[in-house]
């Protein structure tokens, strides 16, 4: 399993991006792929880095979609190969699930 941190939102479209950010969320929620919405991220668990990226892609697409001049992605990604890592078993290591 691939977990993903993203945040993504445009910089060119003022101080609130609200609109934005719940389209983002949408497309996001709507992948099919297990996520968690956060203030300033979504955690996403992907079986691989292409389905983690097609998500990217259609959150950019949707923010160009809506008019968007300048979007600021953050993505982070951890990788584990020696066990199955999920959100939930990351939160369980910490004694917070």
């Amino acid at each position: 399993m691939i977990i993903g941190e993203l945040a993504i939102f445009p910089t060119s479209e003022g101080i609130s991006v609200s609109r934005y950010v719940n389209e983002v969320i949408k497309v996001i929620e709507n992948s099919g792929l297990r996520s968690y919405t956060g203030g300033m991220a979504t955690t996403i668990e992907a079986p691989d880095l292409k389905s983690l990226f097609g998500v990217v892609e259609k959150t950019h697409k949707a923010l160009l979609d809506m008019g968007a001049r300048r979007i600021h992605i953050d993505l982070r990604v951890d990788h584990r190969t020696d066990k199955d890592a999920t959100v939930i078993s990351k939160l369980k290591a910490l004694g917070k699930a």
